[in-house]
């Protein structure tokens, strides 16, 4: 995990509250000394809480201001990682849930640190060898493909299932989102909206959806294969090509900022030697499950929207309160680009 330079001062945590409830709550825990700010989520925040004996755990809370109706429930998210890490070695082991606001305003769960990589930065990039470089997609669809064949009961998440369509839902959801914003004036998201409706895809099985999935959400080791899985708040059930379409429009735009200077991640770190391309994931995810993706295109056009709402409500955050988001200033410019990456990518049926 990355560390900001964030400091106990300015965590947006009441140091001392959250402190005694973890001596009070998490076996083993006491005498908290350090809390750092972890990672560059805007959507929730972490935090690596540290004790004098050097035990590290993460405290995961709403993002600063006020949360949109249905987001950012760490109380679902605590229930998820529950669920999933009974069955499934890819997930931090949950601690602890308060839903006390008293303690320090909102809802927080705690869990285990865990050691890793994460790749946002060209400089952790360029630690690694080309061959564990190499080794970093691929390990992202085989963890991808171990997710979706978890059996859903199993894991005790039989309510994420939805009797209706997965895609339908989503399209409501994620309307309703922008809309909640007060978001600027972008025709082409509704426009976007509108368009996918006339180009539903069939939907054929229903498995886990992480709903954020990428390299910026995982941990690797050294070797460039994933240790872990995070930020578990969008998790639903539905298509298995959304996480897919989700997982190429990030790593597409991981490369970005080589060509778009308002890309959403700062630095192009798959644009270094042995990184594979996007339509490679692709492939190695057909080989891999023999899954049908003729319909890829349009989960890719998707999840370029989807991280375009997504990006436009930690942009409008920041509009409200400037101390809400580190760069987050900077992403505005992002939105009708995304957008437009969008609309290409469903009219051609590719994300190039």
């Amino acid at each position: 995990m990355t560390t900001s330079d964030q400091t106990e001062e300015n965590v947006s945590l009441d140091t001392q509250s959250v402190g005694r409830w973890l001596a009070e709550h998490v076996d083993g825990f006491s005498n908290a000394t350090t809390f750092t700010r972890i990672g560059e989520g805007q959507s929730a925040l972490s935090y690596m809480i540290a004790n004098e004996s050097g035990y590290r755990v993460v405290l995961r809370r709403p993002p600063i201001g006020e949360p949109l109706e249905s987001a950012h429930d760490m109380g679902r998210e605590f229930k998820i990682l529950s669920g999933l890490g009974s069955v499934w070695p890819k997930v931090p082991r949950v601690l602890g849930y308060c839903d006390d606001i008293e303690v320090t305003g909102v809802p927080f769960y705690v869990m285990e640190f865990i050691a890793g990589l994460t790749i946002n930065r060209l400089q952790i990039a360029e630690g690694m060898t080309v061959d564990a470089r190499r080794a970093c997609g691929p390990s992202l669809v085989t963890t991808l493909l171990d997710l979706q064949s978890i059996d859903i009961s199993s894991a005790g998440l039989d309510e994420l299932r939805r009797p209706k369509s997965f895609i339908e839902r989503q399209l409501r959801r994620w309307t309703s989102q922008w809309e909640a914003q007060g978001s600027r004036e972008l025709p082409e998201v509704a426009q976007l909206r509108d368009a996918f409706l006339e180009r539903l895809p069939e939907e054929r099985r229903t498995v886990f959806v992480h709903g954020d999935y990428g390299m910026h959400n995982a941990l690797f080791d050294q070797d460039g294969n994933v240790r872990a899985v995070l930020d578990w708040e969008l998790t639903t059930t539905g298509d298995p090509l959304a996480d897919l379409g989700q997982m190429m429009a990030y790593w597409t735009e991981n490369g970005a900022p080589a060509r778009e200077p308002n890309a959403v991640f700062r630095e192009p770190v798959t644009e270094l030697d042995g990184f594979v391309g996007a339509w490679d994931l692709a492939t190695t995810y057909a080989t891999e499950s023999d899954e049908d993706i003729s319909d890829l295109g349009f989960w890719v056009a998707f999840a370029y929207w989807k991280i375009a709402i997504i990006v436009e409500g930690v942009y409008s955050r920041w509009r409200t309160d400037p101390t809400n988001g580190m760069g987050a200033g900077e992403l505005g410019a992002a939105v009708p680009r995304l957008a437009n990456l969008a609309l290409q990518a469903l009219e051609s049926g590719t994300s190039h």
